[in-house]
């Protein structure tokens, strides 16, 4: 894991300073889905047939995230 953070970091070393605000939406972007897509993994893993949630708590639910 070390190598792969090495090498980003040199990577982003190289990125003229212009391309760092769209590098960094970019990376954000894809972070954000990481994380859904890992707690979305988690949920399927523990969800059981009685936890179903209606439109609205779904809604309220995903407010607080």
């Amino acid at each position: 894991m070390n190598l792969l953070r090495t090498r980003i970091h040199h990577l982003i070393d190289q990125l003229p300073d212009e391309h760092l605000p769209t590098t960094w939406e970019v990376l954000h972007s894809l972070y954000c889905d990481l994380y859904m897509l890992q707690a979305i993994e988690q949920i399927k893993r523990s969800q059981q047939p009685w936890d179903i949630l209606t439109q609205e708590e779904a809604i309220r639910l995903l407010t607080f995230l």
